[in-house]
């Protein structure tokens, strides 16, 4: 079996929400199975602890999640123009994964959320490329043959599916956002299979 990673971080839900359409897209492909999971958050206070396994939801990721997947669909809400801390953090600490060369050749995608339709969605799924160039992975976006990515008045990019969560983070994932999801999961899918 074919297994894709959903990586994400989310604060409030919505990026979640986003991982279980990218998945349920993964999962249309036969012989493809999605696992998702999370990254803990971070504290600014260096004494802070969080449990080993979280109160709900998908379980933290490891190395070896990352490094036994054969594609990755990797998730955050934008943070002025940027990934989140918590996903970075962990990003930060595969340098193993680096040095061994064991990510070389994964495709991959990259999916956020953000407040406001002008916030840095663009700006953050280019800014989680950065590392997965690093790392290795193929980087694979959205084409304009989702007829969606022409008429939404919501969220998505041909760099990677998004969704414009309002300030009060209550919007919820539109029927446009909801078909770029699942359309970018089904792509990474089956371009993993066919690499495989």
């Amino acid at each position: 079996m074919t297994s894709i990673l959903v990586l994400y971080y989310s604060r409030y839900g919505s990026v979640k929400q986003m991982a279980q359409y990218i998945a349920r897209g993964v999962e249309s492909i036969p012989n493809v199975e999605a696992i998702l999971r999370t990254v803990p958050p971070v504290s600014p206070i260096s004494e802070a602890t969080a449990p080993n396994i979280p109160e709900s939801g998908a379980p933290y990721v490891t190395l070896d999640d990352l490094k036994n997947c054969d594609g990755l669909a990797l998730g955050s809400p934008t943070r002025f123009g940027n990934m989140a801390a918590p996903m970075k953090y962990f990003l930060d600490t595969t340098s193993s994964l680096w040095l061994s060369g064991g990510l070389v050749n994964k495709p991959a995608i990259v999916f956020s959320s953000t407040s406001s339709l002008h916030g840095g969605q663009e700006a953050t799924l280019l800014s989680m490329m950065l590392p997965l160039f690093h790392l290795g992975f193929m980087l694979l976006g959205i084409p304009y043959t989702e007829g969606d990515l022409n008429t939404t008045t919501t969220g998505g990019t041909p760099y990677g599916a998004t969704h414009v969560a309002g300030i009060s983070g209550k919007n919820a994932v539109s029927e446009e956002e909801q078909r770029l999801c699942v359309a970018a999961g089904k792509r990474l899918a089956e371009i993993t299979l066919k690499l495989n």
